[in-house]
This record gives structure tokens, C-alpha cells and sequence, in this order.
């Protein structure tokens, strides 16, 4: 048979000729998104590496995320058109080429999210640490948004109702939110923390009676790693109606010093007292004297109250400072000897212990 009557051989409705036609066509189509891969890859990567700017190396991630399968359909469907007998089939080769682009442009797409996040988190994080938690929250509903949009797209190119479906999902969102509502305020709290940052992650916080670092901010719960070792899980929700410490934000820290005079200490001895204790708040380093004051007569002796300002937000600094003035404060009364009030021994002389009843007599024999 000559070859060019072999080519107008029918075979399912269609000339010989229209199928190799077709078939050359798909797999030309294949062969070149895989050629330029292959190349893209090879050679573009290299001169990438070399280079300091990301955006030659985002375009080769790019490239890199382009997958085959999803280049089969549309290259199935450019051949398809070749062919005249099948309208059905090739209906449903586009519906499928559209949803296979629609997938890999959500690839892309999701990509060059990650790489913004990427981005917006180096250049901000050394400023603002803040920006990782506002990083995820932003990372999580940009997806969303990408891939919901992608789906109805994907639905409607099918042949589905996407206005009556979109009214349908909107008339169950209700009943589902009224179902999830303590979800959803976990999630809008989530939200709130990332907006008005009342902490950060790596922030020491109290929370709850808890104190911790906050390790994650997630969309439903925050965990914290208590100062005791252990990891500690809030619903976003509860934490931020509980009242919330933040103690990285200190700049200084104030400090009340109470103690009590012994009663029947001479108002001579008495009066000195404040200007001593200010002499020796001031004479230790990073304090801030503020007051110092008799208070009042209590059941201990008679009250003193100091305040003091520690001009550093480091606890230990602090305690040490506090270690120091307690310290020197005792070696002042006890060079003045002056006793500290104790209340022990005001409850001994207001309520003395009953004096011993005398035993009683010896009775004789015959005594009434």
C-alpha cells in the first residue's frame, strides 16, 4: 500500500495523518517544557549561584516547581485539536489542561508567597521581632485566599454552579461558625495578638499565674516554656482575657521596702531613719532614691516604707541591688543599735502565758 494511502487510512473516525499529526504535536509540546526545564536548570542555575541578588534565584525555583505531569494535559489537548471526531473528549482534555495550568500557577504562586514571607521576615526580624509571628499569620491567609480562588476557578472552568455554591457555602458558614465559634475566637484572637502585639515570641510573659517564654503564637493556641522547664499551651482566646506581664518590656523596675522599728525606740533615734536609708539607696549603683516614710504603728513596731527605682530590667540586677540595701540597711540599725520590731514578742507581753495555780495542800486525815 503507498505510504500516502496508508496516511489517509481511517482509524476511530480519523485519518492516520490527523493522529500523527496530533501525536506529534503533544509530544513536541512535552518535549520542549521539558528541554527548557532542562536547561533552565542546567545553565541558569549555575550563573544564579554566582550572583548576590534572589530574584534570578527565585526564578529558578520557579522552574524547579514546574511539574511534567501537569504539563501532559495541556499538551494532550494542543495535540486533540489536530482531531475533529472526538468534541466530547476534547472538552474534557481543555476542562482538565485549564485545571492542570490552574494548578501549577497555584504552585507558582504559592512559591513567591513563601519567598515574600522569607523576605519580609529578614528584613524586619533584627528590628522587630514581632514580624515572624505577623510573617505566619500572613504566610497562612495568603494560601488560603490563593488556593480558594483557584478552586472556584477550577469549579466553574468544570461546569459548576459557583454563585449558587458560594451563596450555599455562605448560608453553612453560618451554622458551621455558630458551631466553631470558640475555634473562630481562637482564630480572630490569633489575629488580635499579631496586630496590637501585646507580646512577641521570645517575650518572658505571666499569664494566667504562669510565667514564660512565649516559644510560638499559633492560629488557635500560644505556648509558652515556663520557667520551670515545662511547655505551657493557652488558647489564644483565654490568654487574652487573663491579664497578661510583660516583663521584656521593662525599662526599669520599682522597688517597696518595708520594715518596722522596735516599739520604744526614741523618736530621737526614730526621725534620722529616712535620710539614712536614701544615703544608701544612693550610694549603690543603677538606683533611683524615690521615698521613704514612717508609715504607721503596727502590731510589729513602727512602719517604715521605702521606695526605690532599679534603673535596669535585668532581675538579677535587680536583686542584687536589693541583696545590698537590705544588707547595709542592718549593718546601719545594728551600728545605732537600733532593734528591728518583732511581732512575736509584742504577742508574749499583750497575752502573757496564765501564771501556775500553787498546788493544793496536803489534806489530813479527817479534814473536811
Amino acid at each position: 500500500m503507498p505510504f500516502d494511502r496508508l496516511l489517509e487510512t481511517s482509524f476511530l473516525g480519523e485519518a492516520l495523518a490527523h493522529w500523527l499529526i496530533a501525536a506529534g504535536i503533544a509530544l513536541a509540546t512535552l518535549l520542549a517544557a521539558l528541554f527548557l526545564k532542562r536547561v533552565v536548570l542546567g545553565r541558569v542555575a549555575r550563573a544564579a549561584h554566582a550572583t548576590v541578588s534572589g530574584l534570578d534565584d527565585f526564578g529558578v525555583e520557579l522552574v524547579r516547581q514546574t511539574r511534567w505531569l501537569l504539563v501532559v494535559f495541556p499538551a494532550l489537548y494542543l495535540g486533540s485539536l489536530a482531531l475533529d471526531a472526538f468534541p466530547r473528549s476534547q472538552r474534557l482534555l481543555r476542562s482538565a489542561a485549564v485545571v492542570a495550568v490552574l494548578l501549577q500557577i497555584a504552585l507558582w504562586l504559592s512559591l513567591a508567597i513563601d519567598a515574600w514571607v522569607a523576605s519580609y521576615k529578614r528584613r524586619r526580624l533584627p528590628t522587630d521581632a514581632a514580624s515572624a509571628t505577623t510573617a505566619g499569620v500572613l504566610r497562612f491567609v495568603g494560601k488560603l485566599t490563593l488556593w480558594s480562588l483557584l478552586l472556584l476557578l477550577a469549579l466553574d472552568n468544570l461546569g459548576v454552579n459557583v454563585t449558587a455554591l458560594v451563596t450555599g457555602l455562605g448560608v453553612g458558614g453560618v451554622a458551621v461558625a455558630l458551631a466553631v465559634q470558640n475555634i473562630l475566637g481562637d482564630v480572630f484572637a490569633s489575629l488580635s495578638i499579631v496586630i496590637d502585639k501585646p507580646f512577641v515570641v521570645g517575650d518572658l510573659i505571666s499569664a494566667g499565674g504562669v510565667s514564660g517564654t512565649v516559644e510560638s503564637v499559633g492560629l488557635k493556641t500560644t505556648r509558652l516554656r515556663s520557667t520551670t522547664g515545662e511547655q505551657v499551651v493557652f488558647s489564644n482566646g483565654d490568654l487574652l482575657r487573663t491579664r497578661i506581664h510583660n516583663f521584656q518590656r521593662l525599662t526599669e523596675r520599682r522597688v517597696t521596702l518595708g520594715f518596722s522599728l522596735a516599739h520604744g525606740t526614741p523618736v530621737a533615734e526614730v526621725a534620722p531613719i529616712p535620710a539614712l536609708v536614701r544615703s544608701i539607696v544612693e550610694g549603690q549603683p543603677d538606683l533611683r532614691f524615690e521615698r521613704a516614710h514612717l508609715k504607721g504603728f503596727g502590731a510589729a513596731g513602727l512602719d517604715f516604707e521605702a521606695v526605690y527605682v532599679v534603673r535596669s530590667a535585668d532581675g538579677g540586677i535587680s536583686l542584687d541591688r536589693q541583696h545590698a540595701v537590705n544588707l547595709a540597711l542592718l549593718a546601719a540599725l545594728e551600728e545605732r543599735g537600733i532593734e528591728l520590731g518583732r511581732a512575736d514578742l509584742l504577742r508574749v507581753v499583750a497575752d502573757p502565758p496564765d501564771r501556775e495555780e500553787p498546788a493544793p495542800k496536803p489534806r489530813l486525815l479527817g479534814e473536811s
